[in-house]
């Protein structure tokens, strides 16, 4: 399983790249997972919903399934948020995971820049950033820009870092987006 993060500070298109990129990467026959950090409480759960009520009485885990999706939640109750590692052991196995966050973590990864945002490129002081995707020209970088509209070559830089070119449907299969 292959590992590639989007990093880029809030409001610089990491989510909607992420969404985009998605469909990019399934056309070209591979199978994407995403893991996207929260970096403030955030809940899936509703009062008034059985599933929150077992975890408001003290469920470890609580699993709700139905005939078109499962969703496991599971409340640290005061241990150490989990690792990158230890989420990326939880998924079941496909040929990529995006990573949306985890800045930190020592995988490679596109960094998300927009001027706009009036925050600094992210790249000079990480080692992990392999590329830069902006919507603009982009401050003195030794990294690839790449056009953050064009969806599809950096679908291919991402396939190519991550050697998965192998794995990659011809274009022929691939078809229309």
């Amino acid at each position: 399983m292959k590992v590639f993060g989007l990093a880029g500070w809030s409001g610089s298109g990491k989510t909607t790249l992420t969404v985009r990129l998605i469909p990019a990467l399934k056309r070209r026959g591979l199978s994407v997972s995403t893991i996207k950090h929260a970096h403030h409480a955030f809940d899936v759960d509703q009062p008034g919903k059985d599933s929150y009520e077992h975890r408001q009485a003290g469920a470890e885990e609580v699993l709700v399934s139905s005939a078109n999706r499962w969703a496991l939640m599971h409340e640290h109750r005061g241990a150490p948020e989990p690792t990158l590692a230890e989420l990326l052991g939880r998924l079941a196995p496909v040929d990529l995971v995006l990573v949306e966050g985890f800045k930190q973590e020592a995988l490679p990864k596109l960094e998300v820049w927009r001027r706009a945002v009036g925050k600094p490129l992210r790249a000079p002081e990480d080692p992990q950033v392999v590329a830069v995707a902006s919507d603009g020209p982009v401050p003195e970088t030794d990294r690839p820009v790449l056009p953050l509209d064009d969806v599809e070559a950096i679908a291919d830089f991402v396939v190519e870092t991550c050697g998965l070119a192998g794995k990659v449907a011809s274009g022929k299969e691939r078809g229309a987006a």
